[in-house]
């Protein structure tokens, strides 16, 4: 990990690397040409000033302890990492041995796809939640990756460990190619009263319509988050590379950077540094940033 500043800092608090393999990410489908190939930091590295951003959290986009070992390692060699939400087997007997061992290198939180899951209450699971049930000892967040119909059963996750940091990712990928609020609106609403839940403003230009979209789309949805959450709980993300079958990076971050330019001084450094720097522990002397 690399220490924080003390001034505000610029944090993208989600994008993915990877080295491309079809076998390993068959989500990446016939659309998604562009995404077939290598995304390493060298490739990101060159957009951020674009955007003022300082650094950025890296994602797991597979399923795999081996990809989470391959994220910490770029995240030791590259100093504008900032951290890893990666993937464990949460299920698994040997979930402690696993967040021990990898929470050591600089592991900031986990992820599961819960959007792929069959079974749409997977995440009430009683072996699934035994896992998510380790967390919080280990200092670690839990990113919820799931779509406008899981968002019921998140509030139970929420509530059932109400002093477990939940992260929600992508605001859960609203309908916004259809301009579709409800009932996703009032959804996002019932889990943002559980106060241990943030929420990301990313993967939003790949929801819309990817060839015709403009900002103007996509703000009834920045508007619903933000008087859900408050500033104090959102934090800005690319979701780079995903984002570039819709928009190149700078073009992504903007839609989020030019709509928050309306708040206080406070309410800005929030949602673009201060939100994920909190709820990732990234003020921790021991975990943030050179």
């Amino acid at each position: 990990m690399h220490l924080l500043p003390s001034s505000p800092v610029r944090l993208d608090a989600h994008q993915h690397f990877w080295q491309y393999d079809p076998r390993q990410y068959a989500w990446i489908d016939d659309r998604m040409d562009v995404l077939r190939h290598d995304f390493l930091p060298d490739d990101l590295a060159p957009q951020l000033p674009a955007a003022a951003i300082d650094g950025t959290i890296a994602v797991q986009a597979r399923q795999a302890v081996e990809e989470t070992e391959f994220l910490l390692g770029l995240c030791d060699a590259h100093a504008f990492i900032k951290g890893v939400v990666g993937w464990v087997d949460l299920c698994g007997p040997d979930v402690d041995a696993q967040l021990t061992r990898l929470r050591h290198r600089g592991l900031v939180g986990v992820r599961h796809a819960i959007q792929d899951e069959a079974d749409d209450d997977f995440m009430l699971r009683p072996a699934f939640q035994r896992g998510i049930g380790r967390l919080r000892e280990h200092g670690l967040t839990f990113d919820l990756l799931l779509f406008p119909r899981h968002l019921s059963r998140a509030v139970r996750l929420a509530e059932t460990f109400p002093h477990q940091p939940f992260v929600l990712d992508h605001l859960a990928k609203p309908r916004i190619r259809d301009g579709r609020l409800v009932p996703w609106q009032q959804d996002l609403h019932d889990l943002a009263t559980n106060p241990n839940v943030s929420c990301k403003l990313s993967g939003l230009v790949t929801e819309a319509d990817w060839q015709r979209w403009r900002a103007e789309h996509i703000r009834p949805y920045l508007d619903t988050a933000l008087e859900a959450f408050g500033a104090e709980r959102l934090m800005i993300g690319s979701d780079w590379p995903v984002c570039t079958l819709a928009a190149d990076y700078e073009s992504t971050m903007a839609v989020v950077i030019d709509y928050v330019q309306r708040l206080s001084t406070d309410e800005q450094s929030a949602i673009l540094g201060g939100t994920a720097v909190r709820v990732y522990g990234l003020q921790d002397t021991q975990r943030g940033w050179a």
